[in-house]
């Protein structure tokens, strides 16, 4: 594999972008127009330099790093690609609409894949050209950090496509796990009921923000506490994670809380915004209420 081609220059896209140029891969990365994918490739600039200047890489590795990624306003440069990832927003119709128009332009041995954190693989593989070369790859937020990878096989995602996939993501130096195609796949079916009673146990007035996280972060020895954790995630996901849980179990422990719902609805979406649960406009977040 040479080439993999990144959708999507937000966040985690540009994370999948940075991590594969710094593996040796050459890198495509598109949004819906160029001057957002540049935008992207500004952010990765500025890790890498920050990286520099913490020298946990050399200025010639950020680079050559950087002289790997090419922006691209759309899919038709992603003809060239052996390995195309979508990194956009957790909407389906969104994300279907993406693998429709890309898979006019892939090669027929191309992979294509989806790094979404809920959304069922064996559903959104009707969209692709060939559903034995679709299959889900969950990377984590901040995506250069997090050492983990989620790999999702639909019902007809063939052998070979998840080998080849497992071994591109082992060749970012990540650890990698194997989730059935179930709502959530693992680390999101455990996480986001807790995030979800988190702000149910605010709206209900149990405790504070602030009382909220510290319990859960010093009584669990979290690194973050749960509402400060949904504020980085976006509690828009959140809330499309939580609905794709609800209504691909009907379990009604997956009910989202009123309260989150009330935040997404307000454009309170978190630390991207500026706003959430904390108030990220200054030097320290700040609880909101």
């Amino acid at each position: 594999m040479k080439t993999v081609g990144v959708i999507g220059a937000g966040q985690m896209g540009a994370g999948i972008a940075q991590v594969s140029a710094q593996a040796g891969y050459r890198v495509l990365l598109s949004d819906v127009d160029q001057a957002r994918a540049e935008k992207g490739k500004a952010g990765i600039a500025k890790l890498l330099t920050r990286a520099v200047e913490r020298e946990k890489i050399t200025a010639d590795d950020r680079d050559a790093a950087l002289g790997r990624i090419e922006c691209v306003g759309g899919v038709e440069a992603m003809a060239d690609c052996d390995l195309v990832i979508e990194a956009a927003t957790e909407k389906e119709a969104i994300k279907r609409q993406i693998f429709e128009n890309v898979g006019r332009v892939l090669s027929d041995t191309a992979i294509l894949a989806s790094n979404t954190s809920s959304i069922p693989i064996t559903r959104l593989a009707q969209a692709s050209p060939d559903p034995a070369r679709f299959m889900g790859v969950h990377f984590f937020n901040p995506v250069p950090v997090m050492g983990l990878i989620e790999l999702i096989r639909g019902l007809a995602t063939a052998n070979a496509t998840v080998d080849v996939v497992e071994a591109f993501g082992r060749s970012l130096g990540k650890e990698i796990v194997h989730a059935n195609d179930a709502p959530g796949f693992i680390v999101n079916r455990v996480l986001l009921p807790m995030l979800n009673e988190a702000c149910f146990a605010l709206g209900e007035g149990v405790a504070t923000i602030r009382d909220i996280d510290t319990a859960v972060k010093l009584g669990l020895n979290h690194p973050m506490g749960p509402l400060t954790l949904a504020d980085f995630i976006g509690l828009d996901t959140c809330l499309d994670i939580c609905r794709v849980l609800f209504e691909g179990t009907g379990d009604p422990k997956f009910r989202p809380a009123p309260l989150l719902v009330k935040y997404v609805e307000a454009g309170w979406v978190g630390k991207k915004c500026g706003r959430g649960f904390y108030d990220w406009t200054g030097p320290e977040p700040v609880p909101t209420r």
